[in-house]
């Protein structure tokens, strides 16, 4: 049945305007409401329960499935975040965060400004149940009633959006962190209104560093200042998560000097891979095999894409850009990680710039001279690299910022894993 049959047959049911139903209806579906919960919001909203399958349900946290239509919960509101939205052609704007109660925590989105801070314990009632992300989400709507509860839950998760960079999700919103501007820079993008700029760049703190973009430029964040950032998200970048800085962000500068670390954690590869993605991370491991594509390459001059015979797999048949590269496999017993190496990291491994690479070539007659020549360095050797980690369906890659031979004594460190494994 389509959208169009389903809001006939719902506006017959209810003796109102189809052209308005179908446009409610629209409007839900479109954010990922289930036509069938969808209908049955329609049908509170009119004034007829008759198939909406009875009232809310009063549940846990813990106890709410992406099945459910429209529960009643209590809990305690950990976060609570402001944003924007562009949404059926209009800006909107969203509340959103977190609710925990005994049982477990649950995002929220709220469509209407029903005053939440982080602290209250609330029981919203009739809010409705949306999958985000394969998980279960609070729909909070204009049918959705929040009062204060009669007495505060005793949860196991910290109250307010305070948090390390390092503690950040993909997903969070409302968090709080303090942090020094490592990296900045101003950028022109296409927006929704044309050309638009932004900032972008790397924030640190004393636990790791993560990257950044401000959609509406701040004055006060600049390169080498401390600050504190009031009601972020985070994002995906690149399999890693990155700080959203919004118009609703409050900058404000910190009397301290945050401390940016100067070291990335070291993790085993399985460790790292199962983490779905790092911005800064050092793995440790041998090269077991420098992959096909390594060595002296050709770009795409309009896009940068790797060429394969004189083909861009966007723009079609270029004169490639000649360029440098490696990817080498790394194992360390626990898994496996292709490092990329930037033309830079690859002249210092490979002893030569671009133009010595295409000399060697020509003398060789073979472009996989310098690939070989790369493969006699590395293979059987231990590096550690340290780089930005992703993680998706082609395997687990990291873009390596630096890359160097260990110095380490494999038997003392043997010793050492020996050691901590009788402890």
């Amino acid at each position: 049945m389509s959208l169009d049959d389903h809001a006939e047959e719902l506006a017959s049911d209810l003796g109102v305007d189809k052209e308005e139903v179908k446009s409610d209806l629209e409007n839900l579906v479109e954010y990922s409401v289930p036509v069938e919960e969808a209908k049955d919001s329609l049908r509170r909203k009119y004034g007829d329960d008759s198939g909406g399958g009875g009232g809310p349900t009063t549940k846990s946290i813990a106890e709410i499935t992406t099945g459910d239509s429209n529960v009643t919960v209590t809990g305690t509101v950990l976060t609570v975040g402001k944003r924007s939205i562009h949404y059926q052609g209009s800006d909107n704007v969203i509340f959103e965060g977190e609710i925990a109660d005994e049982t477990g925590k649950i995002s929220y989105t709220a469509w209407d400004d029903f005053g939440l801070q982080a602290g209250q314990t609330i029981t919203a009632g009739n809010a409705g149940i949306r999958e985000w992300e394969g998980e279960p989400e609070l729909n909070l709507g204009e049918s959705t009633t929040i009062g204060l509860a009669d007495e505060d839950l005793a949860v196991d998760f910290p109250v307010g959006g305070d948090a390390g960079l390092a503690e950040l999700e993909p997903g969070d919103r409302g968090r709080n962190v303090e942090v020094t501007v490592l990296e900045v820079e101003t950028k022109t993008i296409d927006g929704r209104d044309g050309e638009t700029d932004i900032l972008s760049g790397i924030l640190a703190d004393e636990t790791t560093r993560l990257p950044f973009t401000d959609w509406e430029p701040h004055e006060a964040i600049t390169e080498g200042a401390s600050i504190r950032l009031e009601d972020v998200f985070v994002r995906e970048f690149r399999g890693a998560p990155s700080v959203n800085v919004s118009e609703f962000t409050t900058v404000a500068p910190l009397e301290r000097s945050v401390e940016a670390t100067d070291e990335a954690p070291r993790l085993a590869i399985r460790d790292a891979i199962e983490s779905g993605g790092l911005f800064d991370v050092e793995l440790v491991g041998n090269v077991i095999a420098v992959r096909d594509g390594s060595g002296l390459i050709e770009r795409c001059p309009e896009c940068g894409r790797v060429v394969q015979n004189g083909q861009c797999r966007t723009h079609g048949a270029v004169d490639g850009v000649d360029d440098l590269r490696i990817k080498a496999i790394l194992d360390d017993g626990t898994g496996t990680v292709t490092a990329i190496l930037d033309d830079e990291l690859t002249e210092a491994i490979y002893g030569g710039d671009i133009d010595d690479a295409k000399e060697h070539a020509r003398e060789e007659m073979d472009q996989e001279a310098v690939a070989d020549a790369i493969r006699e360095t590395l293979v059987g050797r231990e590096f550690r690299v340290r780089g930005s980690l992703s993680v998706d369906e082609y395997g687990a890659n990291c873009n390596a910022r630096t890359f160097d031979e260990t110095d380490d004594d494999p038997g003392s460190r043997a010793s050492d894993l020996l050691a901590e494994v009788r402890r």
